[in-house]
C-alpha cells in the first residue's frame, strides 16, 4: 500500500471517529443550550458510543461479505446526515438521534482498519495498522482542538457540519482513489458472519485483548470526557477553545507510538502491551495533579496516550494476524469492548467528578488502568509451548519466510492459549 493510500484511510478513520469525541470540548454549553442536566452530559458522548456498539455488531460484518471500498463511502455519506442532524438540533433527543446515527456508522472506521489489513503483506501488516489506525487517534483528539476553536468563533454546531462536509468529501475520494478489495475466496454471507461472531468471544486470545481494551479504553475516556470540566472550574477557567487545545499533547503522545506496528510485526507485541499499561498507570500520578500543575497534565496526556495508542495497535495486529479470513468481524467485535469501555469511561468520569472531584477521576482512570494490566499479568503466567508463540507471532514469521523466499503452507489460526 502506498504512502497516499495510507494517509487517506488515516484521514478516513480521524474524520468518522471525531463526530463521537467532538461533543467533549464542549460538553458544557452543549449540554446547557440542548437543556441537559450537567450530570448527565456525559451521555452525549456515550450516545455516540452506544450507536458505535450497534454499528460492530450489525454493520462490521458487512466487511467480510461485500466490497469494502464502497461500504467505507457508503457509511460515510450516512455518518454525514447523522452530524448535520446533531449541528441543526433544536432540541436534546434530535441531537441524540444525530448522534447516535453518526456514531453507529463510524465503525467506517473498523472496515476501514480491515480493509488496510486485508490489501496488506504480512511484513507490512503491522505497519499499515499502525498508520491507518494513528488517524483514529488523531481524530478522538484533534476533534478536540477543532472543535474548540470552532465552537469559540462560530458556537459548537460548527464542528458538527464542518464534519460532515469532510466526510461527504472523504466518500467521494475513497471511490476514485482505492481499489477494490479483491479475495481469493467467495465472502461467507451476512447471517453467516454475524452467528459466527459469538464463537469469538470463546476463544482466550480474542477475550483476553478485548478485555484489555474494554479497560484501556474506560481510563482514556475517564480523562478525555471528563477533562473540560476541571479546567472550565476555577482555578484555571479556561475557554472552550484553551481547552480544547490539550488535544494536541494527545496527538503527541498517539503519533509517537505509530512504530506499535512495526514492534508488533518483529514479534513484541506481548512485552509491548505490559509495558504500556504500566505507563498508563503512572500517567495518571501527573493527570492527578491537575488542580495544582498544568506542566503535570500534558506530561500525563502525552505518556497516556502514548500507551493507549501502543496496545491499541498490537492488539489488532494480534487478532488480524490470528483471523486473516475474517479480518473484519474479529476488529468489529474486538471494538465492542473499546465502545462499552469509552461509554463506562465517559459516564463514569462525570459523575465521580461531580461527587468527589478530580482526585475521584484520577483514581477511576488509574484504577482501570490496573484493572487492564491485571488481564495482561494473569494471562502472561499462563504456560506456552512453541506451538502458542508460533501462533502469536504467525505475521512476523510468515514475513520472514516470504523474504527468504520460502513456500509456508496453511494458514494462522487461532491458539486459545496466546496472549
Amino acid at each position: 500500500m502506498d504512502v497516499r493510500r495510507r494517509l487517506l484511510l488515516a484521514v478516513v478513520c480521524g474524520v468518522a471517529v471525531a463526530g463521537i469525541y467532538a461533543a467533549q470540548p464542549v460538553l458544557e454549553p452543549m449540554g446547557r443550550d440542548l437543556g441537559v442536566p450537567a450530570e448527565l452530559t456525559g451521555w452525549i458522548v456515550a450516545t455516540g458510543q452506544v450507536g458505535y456498539l450497534a454499528g460492530l455488531v450489525l454493520l462490521v460484518p458487512l466487511g467480510d461479505v461485500l466490497d469494502r471500498r464502497r461500504l467505507i463511502a457508503v457509511h460515510l455519506a450516512i455518518t454525514a446526515a447523522g452530524m448535520s442532524l446533531a449541528a441543526s438540533a433544536s432540541a436534546a433527543w434530535v441531537a441524540f438521534v444525530g448522534l447516535a446515527a453518526a456514531g453507529a456508522f463510524a465503525v467506517v472506521v473498523q472496515t476501514t482498519v480491515a480493509y488496510a489489513a486485508s490489501v496488506s503483506p504480512p511484513a507490512e501488516r503491522g505497519r499499515n495498522i499502525g498508520v491507518v489506525t494513528s488517524g483514529v487517534v488523531v481524530g478522538i483528539l484533534g476533534a478536540r482542538v477543532v472543535t474548540g476553536t470552532l465552537a469559540a468563533v462560530w458556537g459548537w454546531r460548527s464542528a458538527y457540519g464542518v464534519l460532515a462536509v469532510l466526510s461527504l468529501g472523504l466518500a467521494v475520494l475513497v471511490l476514485v482513489v482505492l481499489p477494490s478489495d479483491e479475495r481469493p475466496h467467495p465472502p461467507a454471507g451476512y447471517r453467516q458472519v454475524v452467528v459466527s461472531l459469538g464463537g469469538l468471544f470463546g476463544q482466550r486470545l480474542f477475550l483476553t485483548r478485548g478485555l484489555i481494551a474494554f479497560f484501556l479504553f474506560a481510563s482514556f475516556g475517564t480523562l478525555w470526557s471528563g477533562l473540560s470540566l476541571p479546567l472550565a472550574d476555577p482555578p484555571w477557567q479556561l475557554s472552550e477553545s484553551r481547552i480544547g487545545l490539550f488535544g494536541i499533547a494527545g496527538l503527541a503522545g498517539a503519533l509517537g507510538a505509530a512504530r506499535a506496528g512495526r514492534w508488533a510485526d518483529a514479534g513484541r507485541a506481548v512485552p509491548v502491551t505490559g509495558l504500556a499499561l504500566t505507563l498508563l498507570i503512572l500517567s495518571w500520578a501527573a493527570i492527578a495533579q491537575l488542580p495544582r500543575s498544568l506542566w503535570l497534565l500534558l506530561v500525563g496526556i502525552v505518556v497516556l496516550d502514548f500507551a493507549v495508542q501502543a496496545v491499541h495497535v498490537t492488539n489488532q495486529h494480534l487478532l488480524t494476524a490470528a483471523h486473516p479470513d475474517r479480518v473484519s468481524s474479529v476488529i468489529g467485535s474486538y471494538m465492542i469492548f473499546y465502545s462499552l469501555g469509552s461509554a463506562l469511561g465517559a459516564t463514569a468520569t462525570t459523575a465521580v467528578f461531580t461527587a468527589y472531584g478530580w482526585a475521584g477521576s484520577g483514581l477511576l482512570g488509574a484504577g482501570f488502568a490496573a484493572c487492564a494490566l491485571a488481564v495482561w499479568a494473569t494471562g502472561s503466567r499462563r504456560p506456552r509451548d512453541s506451538a502458542n508463540l508460533r501462533s502469536e507471532e504467525a505475521g512476523t514469521h510468515r514475513a520472514r519466510e516470504e523474504k527468504q523466499g520460502t513456500d509456508r503452507a496453511g494458514r494462522v489460526r487461532d491458539n486459545p492459549e496466546v496472549l
